[in-house]
């Protein structure tokens, strides 16, 4: 049985063309490509490509100004951290919050719209396998182009599974039987019906934004247009702990907001959803209130 795209890159001694991740005495990162005869230069010295080619995974090299460097494969939340950008990525944490709680699964027909740099294009793609579908679109080509680079980069060669198309998803969506759909642009409640007509009931929308009036829209249009389940938003912020011998504390610094995130479960056709118990704030709508989608 072959191997799923990408994963003889993930394994095995350095190679011709493999990614590397240097780390520094201080944790500092730089990433390269693994070329023969060429030398990787810091300002700290040299040292030529062929020592790591063979070498197994895990060595350490040292310049030559004599420091020493741990070379390792770039994990994939390294990766999209220092690809080349186009538009702002989506950041590992949320990354991850995507394909927990959208329940991305191996072999699951996937439409992401909006794909930026190609960040969650390569988390998704890994995650369906060769044998999913994932078709991202992409309204500006500068963008797709920078995104098809840096996935196709990752994983060594194209992906069977990705399909890019440089447009509008409302007037472009042709897929039905869709399982999930991942929507991180500025406004996702425009796209809410032709995602509705193309997810298939208790398929998953997902949408990624960055501001609170976004939120805000998002949730009350997707209650609005009928055929989702009450949606879910939430946010998530990673704080890393400083651990050594009794000094255990904080990290001064964290990363706190980057986006926000809303799921929902498509309705089968012509179920209307079940009235929500929980009332809202007194004032929380105010008199002349007419829905998210007025204008």
């Amino acid at each position: 049985m072959s191997e799923p795209t990408g994963a003889a890159r993930r394994r095995g001694p350095f190679k011709v063309g493999d990614q590397v991740q240097l780390t520094d005495p201080k944790g500092r990162h730089y990433t390269f490509t693994l070329e023969a005869g060429k030398n990787f230069h810091t300002h700290k010295g040299s040292f030529p490509h062929d020592e790591l080619i063979g070498a197994p995974e895990g060595s350490v090299v040292r310049t030559t100004g004599n420091v020493a460097y741990l070379a390792l494969r770039p994990l994939l939340p390294d990766y999209v951290l220092s690809m080349p950008r186009g538009a702002a990525v989506v950041y590992p944490k949320d990354a991850g919050q995507i394909l927990a709680f959208a329940d991305i699964f191996a072999g699951a027909r996937v439409v992401e719209a909006g794909v930026g740099s190609g960040s969650l294009s390569a988390f998704l793609l890994r995650a369906i396998g060769d044998h999913g579908m994932l078709h991202s679109y992409e309204r500006r080509a500068d963008f797709a182009e920078i995104a098809q680079q840096n996935v196709e980069r990752y994983f060594g060669e194209p992906h069977p599974a990705w399909q890019l198309t440089v447009g509008d998803l409302q007037d472009n969506l042709s897929d039905t039987d869709v399982d999930r759909v991942i929507l991180d642009m500025l406004a996702p409640w425009e796209c809410l019906d032709a995602v509705s007509k193309a997810l298939v009931p208790g398929g998953i929308l997902c949408c990624y934004v960055a501001t609170t009036t976004q939120l805000s829209r998002t949730v009350e249009a997707i209650r609005e247009i009928g055929c989702f389940a009450e949606p879910q938003p939430w946010e998530s912020m990673i704080r890393n702990w400083h651990v050594e011998g009794l000094a255990v504390r904080p990290d001064h610094r964290m990363i706190g907001h980057t986006g926000f995130l809303v799921t929902a479960r498509r309705l089968a056709d012509g179920v209307e959803p079940p009235l929500r118990r929980r009332r809202p704030a007194k004032g929380a709508y105010g008199d002349d209130y007419e829905g998210p989608n007025k204008d």
